[in-house]
């Protein structure tokens, strides 16, 4: 039952830290897209 309890409690870590870091990533995207979008607009008038 031990064993049982630890190796669900791993897994639930594994899954709770994976989206984390999707989310994270997520983030860094869309942060990365808005600054493309302001530059290009920026230079439009160009």
């Amino acid at each position: 039952m031990k064993i049982i309890s630890l190796l669900i409690a791993f897994c639930l870590t594994c899954v709770v830290t994976g989206c984390n870091t999707i989310e994270g990533m997520g983030k860094d995207v869309e942060a990365a897209g808005d600054a493309i979008e302001k530059k290009a607009s920026e230079n439009k008038n160009y």
